[in-house]
């Protein structure tokens, strides 16, 4: 595929009785269990995106902490996209740069601007955060637990065929898991009283 048609995608029949018997195909041709790591790999990934996708609704009915962060979010959704397609496809010896969709370190690069953003208006934590104040915040924590997930099924994949695995990729997930992170705990601080973060107390209920 080269980059011009990274993003022509053609879905004219749903269902194709292909994956009937348990196998699944990668992007590159070959055939694989649907329970190999590298697909367990992205569909974490896809299913961290849904997630992300019910904050975003959830931010936009709620006008959202300063109008960027649902606006990154859609971003970041897009991003996953590109994620799932790098895992996809192995990488090979042979590749040519921009020859696949890649995940690159200027996307890594900007969570981490976007990260250090937003946390410098947060004050500074003494204790872990448990899920919760809002409705938001809380969806962004979830989103965060799915996404830790796929890293781990991404680290998988890496650490068994390291020559053909994207490291950017895993990167980019384990940046993402802290940008939602401090996006919850942003939601909750702009709304401050009964809905700010939630620290736990440890043997509170011994």
């Amino acid at each position: 595929m080269s980059g011009a048609e990274f993003g022509v995608v053609r879905l004219s029949k749903i269902y194709t009785k292909t994956g009937d018997g348990g196998q699944t195909m990668l992007g590159d041709g070959q055939t694989v269990p649907k329970h190999d790591a590298r697909v367990e790999a992205y569909g974490t990934i896809d299913e961290a995106n849904a997630i992300i996708g019910l904050a975003v609704l959830e931010l936009v009915d709620d006008h959202d902490v300063d109008g960027a962060v649902a606006e990154e979010l859609a971003r970041v959704q897009h991003d996953l996209f590109d994620a799932g397609a790098d895992l996809c496809v192995p990488v090979t010896p042979d590749e040519r740069p921009e020859e696949r969709l890649r995940i690159t370190s200027s996307q890594v690069e900007r969570l981490e601007q976007v990260i250090d953003r937003l946390n410098e208006g947060l004050t500074p934590l003494n204790s872990f955060v448990v899920p919760g104040g809002t409705k938001a915040a809380t969806l962004l924590h979830a989103a965060r637990t799915v996404v830790r997930r796929a890293e781990r099924r991404a680290c998988e994949v890496a650490d068994a065929e390291p020559e053909r695995m994207n490291r950017e990729a895993v990167v980019y997930l384990n940046r993402l898991s802290d940008l939602l992170f401090v996006m919850a705990r942003a939601c909750n601080a702009a709304h401050g009283g009964a809905a700010g973060d939630v620290l736990w107390k440890p043997g509170a209920n011994r």
